[in-house]
């Protein structure tokens, strides 16, 4: 590959970046703006559009999407051990590893 291909790659590397960036602000924009409204519809869009996008940005910066999901099995397990009260709560957290362990 020669410089100018290089230069290109390059190039492509940094708008998927910053597309990557302003597709998780939108989605989050998105998100609220279904919560405000009660729109299921949008809430769900901008949910799984944004999950989308965290496993490309986490592709493009160098993380496998298993190691991804081994940090989100962490996270869940240190929230658990901690205390979080989403989980004392709801116990979201615990649904949530039980659901992630069945797939």
């Amino acid at each position: 590959m020669d410089k100018q291909d290089r230069n290109v790659q390059f190039a492509k590397h940094l708008k998927v970046m910053e597309w990557l960036k302003s597709e998780i602000l939108e989605q989050v924009s998105g998100l609220f703006k279904g919560l405000l409204h009660g729109n299921e519809a949008l809430i769900l869009d901008s949910m799984a559009s944004l999950l989308l996008a965290i496993y490309v940005l986490a592709r493009r910066v160098g993380i496998p999407f298993h190691k991804l999901e081994t940090a989100v099995k962490d996270k869940i397990q240190e929230h658990l051990k901690h205390g979080h009260e989403v989980e004392e709560w709801y116990g979201d957290l615990s649904l949530l590893e039980q659901y992630i362990n069945k797939r």
